[in-house]
């Protein structure tokens, strides 16, 4: 089953304004199924066969003369000096969408990006599916629990694969493998311990030395395997909201897994009535809607610009959007009934700064406007909060380029 993804116009509007087009995101989120969709008059190259990547490697030019018109180079960052290659080529044609690119590890790839194709190139994310993906392919889901335990990606839809098995085979296959490569880490169940420590600490101030004591590490070597585990796309860093308020805020980030089917995996979670007894239901709940709304960025081809704002004395925003320079609060709550203290914290961001715009509370509930400012919204109805405001504040002519 093919399901139409939300990013497709903003990839078709970029391959008429760029040379070069990357798209990053996790393995196995859809990215070569997205570009080939879209894109059917284009060429296919996949640098993960042995044959394509060995001559893209040894002769360049041989590799790149072979591919006559526009292409999709699937999994760039195996051979990420032919970049420079690639640089030399769109420079000579100036052909508009000549290459799309993908690649699914953001490090290596934006340094060889930034050296050889600054300026030529726009950045697209594609996380995996939305629940506005899934609900517009009649695929969605009467309950949250059921989304957190299926996750959100293609192949568990696409080929009605069972939850658990499939995470347990991407966790085996891609991400012990690829990143447990990248960290140099050779012992599997000290690298399988790391992830379940962070899984059991999404949604928390991070606290990088309690990590490392809990692993048995230092806390550089915790920042080191944090980054690769966020530049895999495994996890994703939302950072403090700190502007104009000095000391009496916490600046340490939280972490939110990318697919909440794999956190809830790692958590041992076997089936959907599970989250609901679970201590962590919270924050799996919490860790579903920052990634709906990043979906939604992403999505719409603007940059995240999501953050959370707590203080020294416990007051906190579980997360704040900004546009241009104004602020929308969100409350996340996995309860399905309104209650008035839901709202102490937005009440007490809003009376600190002049720049909130609207608020929100994500809860399993119906939608109700509480008053002129803050709306209850279900969390099914996470994009509504997104289109219109960014649409008006960034037009799709000044969509993300970098």
């Amino acid at each position: 089953m093919l399901i139409e993804r939300d990013i497709s116009e903003e990839l078709q509007t970029l391959v008429n304004e760029y040379r070069v087009v990357t798209i990053l995101g996790p393995r196995q989120a859809g990215k070569t199924t997205l570009a080939k969709t879209v894109l059917k008059d284009y060429i296919y190259s996949n640098l993960e066969d042995p044959e394509t990547r060995h001559l893209a490697e040894t002769d360049p030019k041989a590799y790149l003369a072979e591919l006559n018109g526009k292409v999709i180079i699937d999994e760039i960052q195996r051979v990420p000096h032919l970049l420079s290659y690639i640089q030399v080529v769109v420079d000579e044609s100036e052909i508009m969408g000549q290459f799309v690119l993908t690649g699914s590890h953001q490090l290596s790839l934006r340094e060889a990006i930034t050296q050889s194709l600054a300026g030529r190139t726009a950045i697209l994310h594609l996380l995996p599916l939305s629940i506005h993906e899934l609900e517009k392919a009649k695929l969605g889901f009467d309950s949250m629990e059921e989304y957190c335990f299926t996750g959100f990606m293609p192949g568990i839809y696409a080929q009605s694969q069972r939850p658990t098995t499939a995470y347990a085979n991407y966790y085996q296959t891609y991400v012990e493998r690829d990143v447990r490569q990248l960290i140099h880490l050779k012992d599997a169940s000290l690298f399988e311990k790391f992830l379940k420590l962070i899984a059991g600490r999404i949604g928390q101030v991070f606290d990088y030395s309690s990590l490392a004591n809990d692993v048995g590490v230092n806390a550089k070597t915790i920042r080191h395997w944090i980054s690769i585990l966020e530049a895999s796309f495994i996890i994703f860093k939302l950072p403090p909201y700190f502007e104009n308020f000095g000391k009496r805020v916490i600046k340490s980030p939280k972490y939110y897994f990318t697919d909440v089917g794999l956190l809830c995996f790692l958590l041992g979670i076997r089936a959907p009535e599970q989250i609901r007894r679970d201590p962590l239901l919270g924050q799996i709940f919490e860790n579903l809607i920052v990634i709906e709304c990043l979906k939604t960025r992403y999505n719409l081809g603007v940059p995240p610009d999501l953050y959370y704002f707590r203080d020294s004395k416990g007051n906190e925003v579980d997360l704040l959007i900004q546009s241009e320079r104004q602020l929308q609060a969100v409350e996340i709550k996995s309860a399905s009934t309104f209650h008035s203290d839901q709202l102490k914290g937005l009440r007490l961001f809003a009376k600190i700064t002049d720049s909130l715009a609207a608020s929100w509370l994500i809860y399993t509930g119906d939608k109700h406007s509480l008053s002129n400012t803050t709306t209850a919204l279900n969390y099914t109805d996470v994009r509504s909060i997104f289109c219109e405001s960014l649409h008006k504040s960034h037009p799709r002519t000044q969509s993300m380029r970098r």
